[in-house]
């Protein structure tokens, strides 16, 4: 080997070092074109990198010279296809030659790759806000463009068509997709459903139309803290992830009157009508696991945190007894809705879900679970045999 090679490639590393050195500096100072024309000697040789492409678009698109911009911006993305500062660049770019619909590309797609980041620095911060700016503007831009043209055609939204909205809020980004994700069984090819609505069942209004009753015979226990105990117990992990402290706390209470298929005969006593009424609605029945039937009381200005259920194979019914103003929501998925006295909200359980009650009285509902409508009756009856061989296995 030529000694004089290994002196000239040495000679070579240090002036790149030099020159970048000097480039960055240029740059930081303003003197934006001595730093173009040093970053062109970095990249005319083959030892240029994504920071020596990205400091020659910096310096391009600071002397308004675009078409030096893009070709630079582009040769640092295919180098580092996910660098922030490159993407964000590009964005900036697009915006101002008017290429808005691209621009917004790049930005949101800045805005995914950041969401997990952590000490990310002030200029990409800075960047960020931009993006989010612009996509605020251009999303709503053209939400509005659309809403204009479905209205043109005659059409409305309503209740009628909720999954249309959601489809057009999902396409806009301004809801997430939730999946189910039951932490027990899952059951494939069943609709992704978060809430139902309650005319899709027949034996809604019986249930609905008992209320009156069934709140009466929950008042008469209503002042009787012993009936009521914590709906989550230490060392139960109900939520299976972060308890918010709910653990063996009377915040979030329950009276049992179905537990784990149990009929709890010392409260069911004293629910005769409750009870008559549930046997309107498809109940579970599987030995030792369901149904589960109970009033649940959440207290003044607590939060029960988002967490999934055990089963895709089934419903969960709210039946609101006690709601004060001002009671707060559940959120099922990327939807929320208030409860209503008298009036059930049916929901997917499998699907992350959260309520809270931002009122200053409590909130008391009947809570019961049902068969998922999609089921027939054979495989109704192979769930519940595989889950009861289940249980049985595991107990020896």
């Amino acid at each position: 080997m030529d000694p004089g090679a290994t002196d000239n490639v040495g000679e070579s590393a240090i002036n790149i070092q030099q020159l970048t050195q000097m480039a960055y500096s240029a740059l930081q100072s303003g003197n934006n074109v001595l730093a173009k024309s040093l970053f062109e000697q970095i990249t005319a040789s083959d030892k240029a990198e994504t920071p020596h492409w990205l400091g020659l678009a910096y310096a391009s698109f600071n002397l308004g010279d675009e078409a030096a911009t893009a070709g630079a911006v582009d040769q640092a993305l295919e180098l580092h296809p996910q660098n922030l500062r490159a993407i964000i660049l590009k964005a900036d770019l697009l915006k101002q030659q008017g290429q808005s619909r691209q621009s917004l590309k790049y930005y949101q797609y800045a805005l995914r790759l950041a969401e997990n980041a952590q000490n990310i620095p002030a200029d990409i911060t800075q960047g960020l806000a931009r993006a989010e700016e612009v996509r605020k503007t251009q999303v709503g831009d053209y939400r509005s463009f659309l809403m204009e043209q479905i209205e043109s055609r005659g059409f409305t939204l309503n209740a009628g068509n909720r999954r249309f909205q959601q489809s057009l809020e999902l396409m806009l980004g301004e809801k997430e997709i939730y999946y189910q994700n039951p932490s027990r069984f899952y059951y494939p090819a069943l609709p992704q459903i978060q809430f139902y609505e309650r005319e899709q069942f027949d034996w809604v209004a019986e249930i609905e139309s008992r209320s009156p009753e069934i709140r009466t015979e929950l008042t008469a226990v209503m002042n009787d803290p012993s009936r009521f105990s914590p709906y989550v117990k230490k060392g139960g992990g109900q939520l299976g992830r972060d308890n918010k402290g709910l653990e063996d706390n009377d915040d979030w209470s329950a009276l049992f009157l179905w537990d784990y298929g149990r009929l709890v005969t010392e409260v069911a006593d004293l629910f005769p009508n409750t009870l008559q009424a549930l046997e309107a609605a498809p109940l579970p029945h599987i030995t030792d696991q369901a149904p589960m039937a109970l009033f649940s009381k959440l207290a003044a200005d607590t939060q029960i945190p988002p967490h999934n259920g055990l089963l895709n194979t089934r419903l969960i019914c709210h039946l609101p007894l006690v709601v004060p103003e001002n009671c707060g929501a559940l959120r099922v998925g990327n939807e929320q809705r208030a409860w209503a006295e008298g009036e059930l909200l049916i929901f997917d359980d499998s699907i992350e879900h959260e309520a809270w009650n931002s009122s200053g009285q409590e909130r008391v509902i009947l809570l019961f679970e049902i068969w998922r409508p999609e089921l027939n009756e054979e495989e109704r009856q192979l769930i519940t045999t595989l889950l009861e061989a289940v249980k049985a296995f595991n107990e020896g």
